[in-house]
């Protein structure tokens, strides 16, 4: 928001050259006296006396009376400008794999600890900044799917319940994908008069639980008329699962500080997560390591662009009544003296 100084009627401030004018006008001679004095000498005094003194100083007052009248006419105000963001809005359901083989450790650099949900996270986090305009919700699955958040443009309360969770947030143990897209093509479906419609599916690993297989739910979102991209995480040969703590989500390391081995997880078979891409027109990714991740929702946030178009508009603030108040206040200082200090003579 921009603040300025401005008139409402700035043509008005024209008549102040006319001011001049009004001054010669007020000082012109007036009527002969009424009196009569013995010697000229003595009325010449006395009116050079008034002329320089009261009657200058009087005239002054009505000047400025008649300035601050035509500054308040003219609608002096403070213009406060407003720009506001009019996008049509695409509404994005997030859904992320919380599944224990997320905390394989197969993606970051050979001396880093961070696992897969730990680069998807923040991955993610940096994305929910990148989409202001848009609505966004998140849906968490492992054997259920869980709704971390509906569809909203406050993406602070977005983000927060990210990062709230962790691998070990949903008791039920699997990779329910069918029916994570399931929950959020419902949650599109419940926006009417949506302009675009957009899942982003992230998971390291095969459908194995569920009520719903992934390709009757990807057909029933494709119906909606959403996009279903999908993300495969993951190296492509087997990993260990480390010891982490399902309560917190962390790491159990050993007394020397390293990781400790546990099941050998297989490499997903990721044909599935294509063919859903395919059946809503949209795009399939692989990313091994967290370049490829962010380079694949940058990808994305290319390719569903919102329409932005801003909407200028100006609120008010009158002031004329500030050079009103002077101008009343000087009109009464000027009759206060007229009739008291300076009272003339008739």
């Amino acid at each position: 928001m921009n603040e300025s100084f401005e008139f409402q009627n700035p043509w008005l401030l024209g008549l102040l050259a006319l001011l001049p004018v009004y001054a010669l006008l007020l000082g012109r001679p007036g009527k002969l006296s009424a009196l009569r004095f013995s010697s000229a000498d003595i009325a010449r005094a006395a009116g050079a006396q008034a002329r320089a003194a009261a009657g200058r100083f009087m005239i002054f007052f009505r000047l400025l009376v008649v300035a601050l009248g035509i500054v308040a006419l003219a609608g002096p105000r403070l213009a406060n400008q407003h720009i506001e963001t009019e996008t049509p809005g695409i509404d994005i359901m997030l859904v992320l794999d919380l599944s224990w083989s997320m905390m394989a450790i197969d993606m970051g650099r050979p001396e880093e600890k961070i696992t897969r949900y730990e680069i998807a996270s923040e991955v993610l986090g940096d994305f929910i900044k990148q989409r202001p305009g848009d609505r966004m919700g998140l849906v968490a699955f492992s054997g259920v799917p869980y709704l971390a958040s509906p569809l909203t443009l406050n993406h602070e309360w977005l983000a927060e319940n990210l990062r709230r969770m962790h691998i070990g947030t949903i008791g039920d143990l699997g990779t329910a994908i069918g029916d994570a897209i399931a929950v959020a093509a419902k949650r599109l479906k419940a926006v009417p008069n949506s302009k675009s419609r957009v899942i982003i599916l992230l998971t390291d690993g095969d459908n194995n639980k569920g009520e719903i297989e992934p390709l009757p739910a990807a057909q029933l979102a494709a119906s909606l008329g959403a996009k279903i991209y999908t993300i495969g995480i993951g190296i492509e040969k087997p990993c260990h699962l480390p010891a982490f703590d399902p309560a917190t989500g962390k790491l159990k390391l050993d007394a020397a500080g390293n990781i400790t081995p546990t099941l050998l997880l297989q490499p997903a078979n990721y044909s599935v997560l294509g063919k859903i891409a395919e059946l809503s027109h949209a795009q399939f990714y692989r990313a091994t390591n967290r370049r490829e991740l962010q380079n694949i929702y940058a990808d994305i946030n290319r390719l569903e662009k919102s329409e932005v178009k801003l909407r200028r508009y100006a609120t008010y603030q009158p002031l004329f009544h500030w050079p009103l108040l002077a101008a009343l206040g000087v009109l009464a200082l000027e009759m206060v003296l007229s009739n008291t200090r300076y009272r003339r003579a008739p």
